[in-house]
């Protein structure tokens, strides 16, 4: 599937188009980072809500219609009519567990009660009430009022749902989902969805948010071909943090490793350094001299790469300061060193089948430095990584004497160890 090679480029376009406030053709700045996005060497762009919505795009309004704030259907139209024309695949974002009070089936209750033909649309009690106080109860995602969720055991909502999807198919032209909150989506549902949009479009794709417990809940045959690795993010930047790479080369090894009993071997999780919901990794890394580390692994592990916008040239964003701080308003991209690192450690993944679809076995571990292999049976590629500011030397069986590194074509010999430069990658294809 086309997913498992892609390198996604995560756009929150309410945010990014300068777009919380007004109206008007917004959407339209995306065209400028076009160019950019391909230089980073990503085929996917993934942007979160773009439906009408109360607010952030999560409180979802009506799901036809392009939120006003970001322009019209004509306008993200030619938006993924330019990405596609460049090569680019898009993926959405679908809310489908939950809507805004603005939805307009919840208006109709609000007003008519238990006349509304919609009332079954959601899991409400006219006997109670909220903070909202409307005078009933009713479902809400987490406790947040403003977050109404939906009855998907009723057919009359995911055949709108449904509706909506193809809609977007057909408009759009779109190769994927993002399933916000997945673990919160019924199997049953998930398994009606899978097959729902497997008749849309060959390779449709469906990606689940997930955060904890076994991701083969919701990922494999009849549900989401693949998940966000909530546990890799945390050991992304903690093992950094912490100098102490035995935390992600072990997690590495426990969901991808030559054991019988290895979770997710042969799947592809969406890995990530950070995204619309937590910290930049340069907020969240306290030497920032590990950034291209950071971007190694992401590039190098088992898995999809996604970049969230701005922080390939390494952008701050602490969730302390709100949701705005995450999620920026930027007119234009930037190219710095580590923009133009991604884009080689992006093009190396997108050249080597063992980065792309090979097994996993760590070589050798130290908490300053990692080295795994990458092997599929017509390639060897070793990863190698340094996050301390001083030179290390690493000793393990390369199982050949030679290679060349893949992101700067250097020959490397294996003989009397491998130097690792401070803060360095390595991606040494063997020969």
């Amino acid at each position: 599937m086309w997913f498992d090679e892609a390198s996604v480029y995560q756009i929150y376009p309410l945010g990014m188009c300068g777009a919380m406030e007004g109206e008007g053709p917004r959407i339209l700045r995306v065209l400028d980072w076009i160019p950019h996005i391909r230089s980073l060497g990503c085929d996917t762009v993934l942007f979160n809500p773009v439906f009408a919505s109360d607010w952030h795009g999560y409180d979802t309004r009506d799901y036809f219609r392009i939120d006003p704030r970001l322009g019209t259907e004509e306008d993200f139209a030619r938006v993924c009519g330019a990405l596609h024309g460049a090569g680019i695949r898009v993926m959405l974002d679908a809310v489908l567990n939950h809507v805004g009070r603005g939805f307009w089936a919840f208006q109709d209750v609000r007003e008519r009660r238990w006349d509304s033909p919609y009332k079954d649309w959601f899991q409400i009690s006219f006997d109670g009430n909220t903070g909202c106080n409307d005078g009933f109860w009713y479902k809400s995602w987490e406790g947040h009022d403003e977050l109404v969720e939906l009855n998907l055991w009723n057919d009359a909502v995911v055949e709108h749902q449904f509706s909506a999807i193809r809609s977007w198919v057909e408009r759009f032209g779109i190769d994927g989902l993002r399933l916000d909150v997945a673990y919160c989506l019924p199997p049953a549902y998930l398994n009606r969805l899978r097959a729902f949009t497997n008749g849309l479009k060959p390779d449709f794709v469906l990606m689940g948010e997930t955060l904890h417990g076994d991701y083969n809940r919701w990922m494999g045959d009849g549900m989401c071909h693949s998940v966000t690795n909530y546990e890799c993010y945390k050991g992304l930047w903690s093992s950094l943090n912490d100098m102490n790479l035995f935390e992600i080369g072990h997690s590495l090894a426990r969901q991808f490793g030559p054991e019988p009993w290895t979770l997710y071997k042969g799947k592809h999780l969406l890995n990530f350094l950070d995204n619309h919901d937590v910290e930049r990794i340069a907020s969240k890394l306290r030497d920032s001299r590990q950034l291209p580390v950071a971007w190694g692994l992401l590039f190098g592990m088992p898995g999809v790469p996604c970049v969230y916008y701005g922080s390939e040239w390494g952008i701050q964003g602490r969730k302390s300061d709100g949701d705005a701080a995450l999620r920026p308003d930027i007119p234009t991209p930037r190219s710095d060193a580590l923009t133009e690192l991604i884009g080689r450690l992006a093009r190396a993944r997108r050249s080597s089948p063992a980065l792309l679809y090979g097994t996993y076995r760590n070589l050798q571990i130290q908490n300053k430095y990692l080295v795994f292999l990458r092997e599929t049976d017509g390639e060897r590629v070793i990863v190698a990584v340094n996050a301390s500011p001083e030179t290390q030397w690493a000793h393990f069986d390369a199982g050949a004497g030679r290679g060349v590194d893949l992101i700067t074509g250097e020959a490397h010999d294996f003989g009397g160890g491998s130097q690792l430069e401070p803060f360095s990658v390595r991606y040494w294809r063997t020969q």
